[in-house]
């Protein structure tokens, strides 16, 4: 089969997103307007809305979650974008990427010069339980949800057969939290905007004030590993291995190449973008790999003409701690059974050789699932143009990556972008 590039080329000249976290009394398209209003901020030399041809909005469940249908006609009637074409896509976890393809793929055609891409999730007025059901219904409801499983059982399972296949411990999965909860105090609109010693602390201060015992924890580690204070959700995953029940919103901007220098200086180029889908977990030979993930990565480095060892950080998956590990072998970064030890010895933080997360993932910086693929864009966007404050990349990164995936792997879509 011929290599597949695209018709012409495509650039993202502004992004923006809301605050993840949780906000009663919001409704899916605040939430938006929060985040286009952010985009609207990242524009160097302005645009007019009214040149934006079509909408692509990633959304997952809307329906369950809000009770609420048809979303992409409703938000861009609200952000003063109708008549144009407005739809929403669905992809599980990966919907806004899914849209972002779409996006990108309507501007490389020649069809439009202009789109807006996002995502939105509003998951939190539901109570726990609902959620769980609502997101289960991304698995193969038959085979899956009828026995039993949920999404925390699901990754459980990856992690207990990634344990047994290389020797990984709870341990290894705890220093991918305490990596991107450090990332995502860092990030002034991450949920999460805390290091785990400063959970501890809240903690120890919370107990001392109730008049009750004061924990003494050695250090992060003893506190991870404490069952009352990080408390076993589907073993060996803990309460701090989840990802959280997120609201939020993510916006992209989209022009054609050779219209992108008009809005900015430094546009950022999408050079490859590769996505695949796979059967559900339980018709797969191995739980620790996702193949989706590997033939995804696998495009979108034929298409951009660029190997994994060129990529200078990449947003990944992390639901879930264990599925970090794995997106990291998956793209390609390690070999299979190396992604675990390279987390233990620090070569996907900040100043490791492939930085992870730098947002704090959707571990620390929240899941509002169907936001979470264009909020991985946002950050990669910030981390190449020089401004993710405080948490900025040295090295002046040229190369970025996303992986986002939907369900437990029967969705991936691995978009990389440059810095020219």
């Amino acid at each position: 089969m011929a290599k597949r590039k695209l018709g012409r080329g495509v650039a993202v000249v502004g992004a923006g997103m809301s605050k993840f976290g949780c906000f009663p009394g919001y409704t899916s398209r605040d939430i938006f307007i929060d985040a286009y209003k952010d985009l609207l901020t990242t524009i160097d030399k302005g645009f007019e809305p009214k040149d934006i041809e079509a909408f692509y909005l990633g959304n997952y469940s809307s329906d369950l979650f809000e009770g609420q249908a048809h979303l992409a006609p409703i938000i861009a009637n609200w952000i003063g974008l109708s008549p144009i074409p407005a739809v929403r896509l669905e992809g599980a976890c990966a919907s806004s990427s899914v849209a972002f393809r779409e996006g990108m793929i309507a501007i490389a055609s020649g069809l439009y010069d202009m789109v807006l891409v996002g995502g939105v999730e509003k998951m939190t007025d539901l109570p726990i339980s609902a959620v769980t059901d609502t997101l289960a219904t991304a698995a193969d409801i038959p085979y899956e949800v009828s026995a039993g499983f949920t999404f925390p059982g699901f990754y459980a399972a990856m992690a207990t057969a990634y344990m047994h296949s290389y020797g990984a411990t709870p341990e290894t999965f705890m220093k991918v939290a305490l990596k991107n909860h450090f990332n995502g105090s860092l990030n002034p609109k991450a949920q999460f905007g805390q290091k785990i010693s400063d959970v501890m602390e809240i903690k120890k201060a919370s107990a001392l004030k109730k008049g009750r015992a004061v924990p003494e924890w050695a250090n992060e580690m003893e506190f991870l590993s404490d069952d009352r204070a990080n408390p076993v959700i589907a073993w060996p995953m803990r309460l701090y291995d989840c990802s959280p029940v997120s609201d939020g919103g993510a916006a992209l901007l989209l022009v054609s190449e050779e219209l992108a220098y008009q809005f900015t200086d430094h546009p950022v180029f999408v050079i490859g973008s590769g996505a695949a889908s796979d059967g559900a977990l339980h018709s797969r030979s191995s739980l620790t790999s996702i193949p989706s993930a590997k033939l995804a990565a696998n495009k979108a480095y034929e298409m951009a003409s660029v190997s994994a060892s060129d990529i200078k950080l990449a947003e990944v998956h992390d639901c879930f701690t264990i599925a970090e590990i794995i997106a990291t072998e998956d793209i390609g970064f390690f070999e299979e059974g190396k992604g675990g030890i390279a987390a233990e010895e620090g070569q996907t933080s900040r100043t490791g050789s492939k930085p992870i997360n730098s947002s704090g993932g959707l571990k620390s910086k929240g899941h509002p699932v169907g936001a979470s693929g264009a909020g991985q864009i946002v950050e990669v966007w910030k981390q190449l143009r020089g401004q993710a404050g405080a948490r900025q990349l040295d090295g002046n990164p040229d190369l970025g990556l996303t992986h986002n995936v939907g369900g437990t792997g029967q969705t991936c879509v691995v978009n990389i972008f440059e810095r020219r």
